[in-house]
This record gives structure tokens, sequence and C-alpha cells, in this order.
């Protein structure tokens, strides 16, 4: 039997919240299994020195120290998870630092988290999963190449999308609505046979990701279901060309927002959500039929437009709208109205979940809303930079599982 993958937990506040047995339950899930690194008091009386910062709460000290046990190798871990309570300024400032302190010295993962007193283990499944599978899995975040003849399936909140890969190359591709998971699965990756002109029987590997993989996984017995965080970033890069480096990918999605930091392709730190869909692809899909346009259209109005004109920054979907419609009833112009949709998308990703990761270069934008030119344009003028989109975009998740597929005999013969 394999044993259970070893993952530290530097904390404060998770006891007296009443989540630790929702991290804990949360590793078990995914095949983790949560512990708390030993420190002596000595050190903890002496680690604000050594790291050159103070903190008030002694919980926080004891977060300081236990991280220099794992950088100074004293802790077997094979990753970390970092947590504090979002209440707490000064706990999110440690949570940083110490975030940076371990990877700046060790090659050991990390995922950092902020919780509530109402966080539940089905909040934290996604952070756990892909710590694991970055653990369990490293050799395929490692490929640089797609080989043999490979599918890929991301099932997603939104859409649903295909594509088939033969060494090295997309040669076909699905994209649909998703409506129900294996339908919607099943109908993507027939697109993409059909354009591939292969049967599925000729396939290799299958992989599949998102939200309905475990559905797709049974039933086709898939060889690789994995998170869509390390898929969605796999690909990204690989269709970028920079699987080498540093790198950040944005994936702003139709329910929920990615926004991940890499080396080598290896995602290090990531945050998911969003406080509402005023932040998401969902509000600029809702403000174009408003408008009465295409996404497309959407996007190259917003192009032309100057989003200074129209008071738009609404967390709420609700609000936003109410904004979008206050200005049209103003008599703003409609470009000005959907330049200022996608800047106050931009704006809200840059203010809810950017701040949560080191920013690093190049940025990819990637997902089905990377399409949209105006908000492309508004992220980059938002972070100072040429943001990157890849080609197919929108398949970067498809593209990422059937890539990291191909390596799956590979590794499977290495662990016997």
């Amino acid at each position: 039997m394999a044993r259970s993958v070893r993952i530290a937990q530097i904390s404060c506040g998770t006891e007296y919240s009443g989540i630790q047995k929702e991290i804990e339950k949360a590793a078990e899930i995914v095949g983790g299994k949560i512990f708390i690194p030993e420190v002596d008091l000595s050190e903890v009386r002496s680690i604000e020195d050594e790291l050159g910062f103070h903190v008030a709460s002694p919980g926080l000290r004891v977060m300081m120290a236990r991280a220099k046990a794992i950088v100074e190798g004293r802790v077997e871990a094979d990753g970390v998870f970092i947590a504090t309570c979002f209440k707490c300024a000064e706990g999110a400032l440690t949570r940083s630092i110490i975030r940076r302190y371990i990877q700046s010295k060790t090659k050991i993962p990390v995922v950092t988290y902020s919780f509530t007193e109402r966080t539940k283990a089905g909040a934290l499944l996604l952070r756990m999963e892909a710590l694991v599978s970055v653990i369990g899995k490293k050799p395929l975040f490692a490929r640089t190449k797609q080989e043999g003849l490979t599918a890929g399936i991301d099932s997603g909140s939104t859409t649903t999308k295909a594509v088939i890969m033969r060494d090295n190359e997309i040669i076909g591709s699905g994209w649909i609505p998703t409506t129900s998971v294996f339908e919607s699965g099943q109908l993507a990756l027939n697109m993409a046979l059909k354009e591939a002109k292969v049967s599925l029987e000729s396939l290799e590997a299958i992989g599949v990701t998102g939200y309905g993989r475990m559905i797709l996984k049974e039933a086709y017995k898939a060889q690789l279901a994995m998170e869509e965080v390390s898929t969605c970033s796999k690909g990204a890069l690989y269709l970028s060309n920079r699987q080498k480096g540093d790198a950040t990918v944005i994936d702003i999605g139709g329910m929920d927002n990615k926004a991940v930091t890499l080396y080598d392709s290896i995602p290090d730190s990531f945050t998911v959500g969003g406080v509402c869909a005023g932040a998401s692809g969902r509000f600029l899909e809702t403000s174009a039929k408003r408008l009465g346009v295409s996404l497309d259209e959407f996007g190259d109005l917003a192009l032309k437009g100057d989003y200074r004109k129209v008071p738009m920054n609404a967390y709420c979907i609700v609000f936003g709208l109410q904004d979008l419609v206050a200005g049209l009833a103003s008599g703003a112009k409609v470009e000005d109205v959907a330049a200022a949709a996608c800047h106050s998308v931009a704006e809200q990703v840059f203010e809810q979940q950017l701040q949560e990761i080191d920013i690093r270069y190049p940025i990819v934008q990637v997902g089905s809303t990377a399409l949209i030119k105006g908000l492309v344009k508004a992220m980059s003028e938002i972070l100072s930079v040429d943001v990157i989109v890849p080609e197919k975009p929108n398949l970067i998740g498809a593209v990422g599982v059937a890539v990291m597929v191909s390596g799956m005999k590979e590794l499977e013969e290495g662990e016997k």
C-alpha cells in the first residue's frame, strides 16, 4: 500500500475556529495526511530576529518557527499547507512571507489559504488535490511535448472542450456548452474524433479534467483524471511556449477564476475563486446579452471604448448590471459601456486574487474569456504589461491533460 502524502500544516487559528477537522478531511479524501511540525519554544522566541519580521501574535511566531524547521530539513514533508484567518491582516502578511521563505529555500510545493469559521472540506478539496497532484505526478508536469495518440476532455462549468493530439500536434477539437456532464463530454469528444479522423478505439490514452472529470473518468476508463488548476496551467504554458522558468497564468472562468504561479510548468502557488460573479466571465456574457451583441462583438466594442466614461466597479453581478443600465440611460456609448465592463472584471480579478500571489512574468491569460479582446486589453492596462494569449486559449485544459496523459505509461512503469 502506498503511503499517504505528508502535508505539513503551518497555520494559526484553525483549532479554535473549528475547521481543523475539515482540513484533515479534505487532505484524506485526496490521499494526503496532515501533520503539524513540532518546534522548540526557544525557536519560537528567536525566529522573528532570524527572519527579520516581527508580529504581535504568538501563533504567527509559531508558524514562522515551523516554516524554519521545514526549510532546514528537520521535518520530512512532501508538501506544505499554509492557512490563516481571513479577518487577520497580520496573518495574511505572515502567510505570504512564510510562503516566499519556503519557496526560496526549498522545492517543496506550497499551497496557501485564507479560511473562515465556515470553511468546509469541499472548499479545500481543489487546493489539496492540486497539491497532491504536483507531489505524486511531478514527471507529468515536466513533460514538454505530447507523444502518441491521446485525447483530453475538459468538463467545465460553462463549456466542455475536447482535443485529439498526435505526436505533439492538435489534430482535432470539440467545444460545446455544458449541459449533462456525460452527454456534453461525449459530444465534444466525438466532434474532436471526427475532425481528427480517428476512432475512439485507436486512442492510446484519455485524460479528463474539470468539474465533471470523475464522471468522465468512469465513463471512458480514463488513464488520468486531474484537477483543472494543474491541467489548465500546463496547457497554457505548452500552447504559449513558456514551459521553462517563471510564469503566471490567469484564467477568468464562467464560475470561478484562477491565478497560478509556476516554475518550469509546476504550480507552486495559486488562488481559486472570487467574491462574486461580478468578477467572472458570466458577468461579461450577461453584459453582452444586455447590449444585444455576441461576446466576440462585445470584446471588439470594448477595444474602441473608454472605460473611464462609465463608472462600473461592482463586486456583485446584479449591481454591475445596474451600473451598465445606468450608463446606457445616461447616454453613454455602447463601446464605453463594454470597455467599462471589461475593466471592472479585470480590476476585481487584480484586487481579489492577484494580490494573493507573487506575480511573475510572463503573464499568460487563458480560458474562453481570453478570446474577449477588450478583457485582455483591460488586464494588460491594469498590470502595465502585455499579457500573452496563446493560440486556442479556450482549449488549454483539454490540451494540458492530453499532453500529461501521454506520459502516464512511463510514469506507471517507473513506479513499479
